[in-house]
């Protein structure tokens, strides 16, 4: 079985996502303050790295509302130009820093957060505010399966099946204002479930930021489900933002509140390191990271390497956005 591990990330890439520089003053600084032991147990609490995992993957228990909604029709329209990405594989290489930096952990962490009940509020420039539970969503959303390309800023891609619906329909539920020019996403915050929320150098809560023009666009996808089920915790459960010409880190996970604002939101990337990731984030091979190329990528599954396509070959879609 093949899978792309973190030396081999580095290879593409030439380097971690973390600079290494960031890293020892962080690491500096918790070691004078007497810190490092007690940020690593807190890491290590409830579930160990060490632990199978198996658990993380074992189908969920649905709700009626959700036999209602697994499998979803797919939505044809949407196509790809790769093989599916295994489930196995998908499920076992996450990023979500909220619990931890190591992709493969991930997994086992997230099992301790609890997403029921959950609820999303979407507020700001509209006229007709509401705070959605995800029964709400599944009942009066339009449900539907779509094959997307991922395409992460490390240089490593997939392809898989998200259930989900149009962010557009939920935006025309609540009726933006005519002010409203962004859209910021917020996920949750609960350091005690998520251990890497205190690592206090970040941001946290994440957030993210679109144009309401992009969040209008038909690609943009709230996903509540991935091959043919309801969303594993490592995916960002229970729901959780798709933006598939945009890298992954745009594509925020777990998320509570929807604001419609009239301004440019800070966001988490840009916010940390703002000179390596930016506010669009595009798929752009002809645009490398500081420090590594984006002109080719690296399937998970299979280890094939790929030219990286513009706006992760979503062009058609998307590119009057940026004309």
């Amino acid at each position: 079985m093949s899978r792309l591990n973190d030396r081999e990330v580095r290879k593409i890439t030439g380097g971690k996502a973390t600079p290494e520089s960031a890293y020892m003053d962080r690491r500096r600084f918790l070691k004078g303050a007497g810190m490092i032991g007690l940020y690593s147990a807190a890491l290590a609490a409830g579930c160990s790295p060490g632990t199978s995992g198996r658990e993380a993957d074992l189908p969920l228990e649905l709700s009626e509302v959700e036999k209602t909604v697994y499998p979803a029709r797919r939505n044809d329209r949407y196509v790809l130009d790769r093989p599916l990405t295994r489930e196995e594989i998908a499920a076992r290489y996450n990023n979500f820093y909220e619990f931890t930096e190591i992709k493969e952990d991930v997994r086992v962490h997230a099992q301790k957060l609890v997403i029921r009940p959950w609820a999303v509020e979407v507020t700001g420039l509209v006229r007709r505010p509401k705070t959605f539970d995800l029964d709400d969503l599944r009942k009066t959303m339009p449900m539907e399966e779509r094959l997307y390309r991922h395409r992460c800023v490390e240089a490593w891609a997939m392809a898989v099946p998200w259930t989900g619906f149009p962010l557009k329909a939920l935006l025309d539920a609540v009726q933006p204002l005519s002010s409203a020019t962004h859209v910021r996403f917020k996920s949750f915050y609960k350091p005690f479930a998520a251990q890497g929320q205190l690592a206090f150098w970040y941001p946290w809560p994440y957030t993210e930021g679109l144009t309401l023009a992009e969040a209008m666009n038909e690609l943009a996808f709230m996903a509540v489900g991935i091959y043919g089920h309801p969303l594993p915790k490592q995916h960002g459960a229970p729901v959780r933002l798709v933006v598939p010409w945009k890298y992954g880190f745009k594509s925020i996970k777990s998320a509570v509140r929807i604001e419609l604002v009239d301004y440019r939101p800070a966001t988490f990337w840009n916010t940390a390191q703002g000179l390596e990731y930016d506010f669009t984030a595009n798929v752009n091979p002809t645009v490398p990271h500081p420090r590594w190329s984006q002109a080719r990528e690296k399937m998970i599954d299979t280890g094939e390497t790929r030219p990286t396509l513009l706006y992760n070959g979503y062009e058609e879609y998307v590119r009057r956005l940026y004309a």
